[in-house]
């Protein structure tokens, strides 16, 4: 029972189910196939941005430019398709352009020295003011094929296509981070970075291509989200980066770095959308969903201090 216990993910995978127990209890309505699959597409997007935000805060960094990265990259594969191009160059622009900023968040934390902070909240800035600058605070669009649309609307089954795509990424990323040298290297320059660097593993290197692929994956959501809604806002991932925060924290990952898991990413993540689903089911104010949603991050981030200071005794 004590070795089930450290495991973190099944810690956060059994307050979902009582969660989840506890507001079926309350509501017929929550157990059905319909809403169930609702709630997954709810928090598929969060979910996806979830994975590279856990790469980043397993390495001791924090990207808060995930939300602009969204929308930019929704954005430009809206513009592409504006201008004529087909599905596949519309989408590998919207891509290209999460990519660009990721790597650029690497190139100021590690070769600028930025901290993570002050770095990814300047792109986050900047890539909110060029949407707005782009679009004059008007939305784009433009019109697309249903090809592209099902990439957002279409069904695998009764599963919605971008819960697919989420469940795709956590089980390639699971793999990568637990059975290839570069998640090991992760792990690594998070847990002790100077320990990291004088065995040979080079930190730089990691992180760079954390944030890079933190970047692309949010640019992925972007993509998703334009072909879902098949517009681009001005204001497209406003806030977003707060969510995916509170998906790792609630996940398990340690803000100090070197712990953390995809798995629990993705199941901080479910937390969060179950609670937001609970709280329309159950009529309880909507105002009170962040209040709820702050409460468990506090009492997630809590508990694991309270372990960190308990192993250390």
């Amino acid at each position: 029972m004590r070795s089930w216990l450290k495991i973190r993910e099944l810690n956060i995978l059994s307050v979902l189910i009582l969660v989840g127990i506890a507001i079926s209890i309350f509501s017929p309505y929550f157990l059905t196939t319909n809403n169930l699959m609702g709630v997954f597409r709810s928090f598929s997007l969060v979910g996806i941005m979830s994975i590279g935000m856990m790469l980043v805060i397993i390495t001791g960094g924090i990207d808060l430019s995930v939300g602009s990265v969204m929308g930019l990259s929704s954005l430009m594969t809206a513009l592409a398709f504006q201008h004529g191009w087909g599905p596949l160059p519309a989408i590998l622009a919207g891509l290209c352009a999460g990519l660009i900023v990721g790597a650029f968040n690497g190139f100021l934390i590690t070769w600028i020295q930025l901290p993570p902070f002050i770095a990814t909240l300047g792109t986050l800035s900047i890539g909110r003011g060029l949407m707005y600058i782009i679009t004059k605070g008007v939305p784009v669009t433009p019109d697309v094929p249903d090809s592209f649309t099902f990439i957002g609307q279409g069904y695998l089954g009764f599963v919605p296509i971008p819960v697919v795509i989420m469940l795709l990424l956590t089980v390639c990323f699971s793999i990568l981070m637990r059975r290839t040298r570069f998640g090991r290297h992760v792990y690594a320059t998070g847990g002790n970075e100077v320990a990291a660097r004088l065995s040979g593993v080079r930190t730089h290197r990691v992180k760079f291509t954390v944030y890079a692929l933190s970047g692309l994956i949010a640019a992925l959501a972007g993509v998703v989200s334009f072909s879902r809604f098949v517009s681009a806002e001005p204001a497209s991932g406003f806030g977003a980066e707060l969510d995916v925060i509170a998906a790792a924290a609630i996940g398990g990952a340690s803000l100090s770095g070197g712990v953390g898991s995809v798995e629990g990413a993705i199941i901080g993540a479910a937390l969060a959308g179950i609670i937001t689903n609970g709280v329309v089911l159950l009529n309880i104010d909507t105002y009170a969903q962040q209040a709820i949603t702050g409460c468990v991050i506090l009492i997630a981030v809590s508990i694991d201090i309270w372990r960190v200071r308990r192993k250390g005794r």
